[in-house]
């Protein structure tokens, strides 16, 4: 189409910026509100099926409905002389496969914001049940402040919901991204998208994609069968614990994946928090206090006790076993109790109550005792004569009943 080409009398088209296997896209300008616009029109290869221009009109109007910073916002579907085409938000950058292809390797913490913006995107489309079947750098818009953009939503889609020979275009159609269930022809699932960008993260790293192929069925049975590679055999300045992440998303079985992109985001994010020094693995430490404040309380004076070098003591809770000839028998104790610490060892707080704490005693009833004093031989005495008294009145009360 020329520049001149005015579409539904509203969308004049000024230059071609992009074209791809499945559409040419144009800069224009929208007559009716005066502003540039992205004109993203399908090849008519696509659009001569019936069946298919209705699926992607469904599409788009699903596509349209996702308004996220990380996507390009969808504003029009239309038909133009048996032409179809979308109008999308214009940006104005260079998609991520030629800031690779420049830059590569790209920065470690340019690609976590990358990432977890792409992340975001994809992710929002998840959550409203849409997978976009086609991640890969050229879908994939850059701002010049670095912002990132998803684009071509639905387009897959509206392949891959198709027959048997659609999705088999769509298979062919990026064959260093797809997922392996997408190379065997499969529906594609959030899981897949995910599986895409670990492929453009290794990308951005190693400056390359993972798998490599004469033609796009060597590529198909690559993603099917070669060990998922490390980043770091191409790029050994890559942390092993990014590595692992994207290696964990290159998985061969959807199962072995994170199941969608916000998890993957979650974990980006994590990553680049502990990365930055944002992740505290002890608590802060206490404020300062005063000299007088961090001082032991003072020690009670105790008088001189022999020590029990055992820091466990033992105190008797059974009553006082009876007392023959002043000798007690011990009495194992069965309640052990912990006991304050010993005054010759240092303070130690935790030894003690936060609010106040007593020295040990020893209770009155368990004072030493002689085993002989006056009272009791006074007692002894009293009751050995009342008896010796009573003897004399038992026997005459004995004889007088005889």
């Amino acid at each position: 189409m020329s520049n001149d080409t005015l579409l539904n009398n509203r969308y004049r088209l000024i230059q071609q910026i992009g074209s791809g296997g499945m559409a040419v896209i144009y800069k224009a300008q929208d007559l009716s509100l005066g502003r540039t616009v992205a004109i993203k029109i399908l090849r008519p290869s696509l659009t001569s099926d019936a069946s298919f221009a209705a699926r992607f009109k469904n599409e788009a109007r699903s596509v349209a409905n996702l308004s996220h910073p990380n996507i390009v916002t969808v504003y029009d579907f239309g038909t133009s002389d048996n032409t179809q085409f979308l109008v999308m938000e214009f940006v104005d950058g260079q998609d991520l496969k030629k800031v690779i292809k420049t830059e590569s390797p790209l920065a470690l913490d340019r690609v976590l914001n990358f990432a977890i913006q792409i992340c975001a995107g994809i992710g929002f489309a998840h959550r409203a049940g849409i997978v976009h079947a086609d991640i890969k750098p050229q879908n994939i818009l850059v701002t010049r402040e670095d912002v990132l953009k998803v684009t071509d939503f639905g387009i897959a889609q509206a392949l891959a919901s198709g027959t048997p020979g659609e999705r088999q275009a769509v298979v062919w159609g990026s064959p260093h991204y797809f997922s392996p269930e997408q190379a065997r022809g499969e529906r594609p699932t959030t899981a897949s998208d995910v599986y895409s960008i670990g492929i453009v993260m290794f990308e951005m790293l190693a400056g390359r994609p993972p798998y490599s192929g004469k033609d796009q069925r060597e590529l198909a049975l690559a993603h099917l069968q070669s060990p998922v590679p490390m980043v770091t055999e191409i790029n050994p300045n890559v942390p092993p614990n990014l590595a692992q992440i994207i290696y964990r998303t290159m998985g061969k079985d959807p199962s072995q994946r994170y199941r969608m992109a916000d998890q993957l985001g979650n974990v980006l994010k994590s990553y680049q928090e502990r990365e930055r020094g944002g992740y505290v693995s002890t608590p802060p430490p206490m404020p300062p206090v005063s000299a007088a404040a961090q001082m032991p309380p003072p020690q009670p004076v105790y008088p001189q006790q022999p020590v029990d070098p055992v820091p466990t003591q033992r105190v008797d809770l059974a009553p006082n076993p009876p007392r023959f000839g002043g000798y007690a028998p011990p009495v194992a104790n069965p309640y052990p109790v912990q006991n304050s610490a010993p005054v010759s060892q240092p303070y130690n707080p935790q030894a003690y109550n936060s609010q106040a704490y007593s020295a040990p005693y020893t209770p009155r009833d368990e004072q030493p005792r002689s085993s002989l004093d006056i009272p009791t031989i006074v007692l002894a005495l009293l009751a050995f004569m009342s008896v010796a008294c009573l003897i004399p009145l038992y026997i005459a009360v004995f004889q007088a009943r005889f």
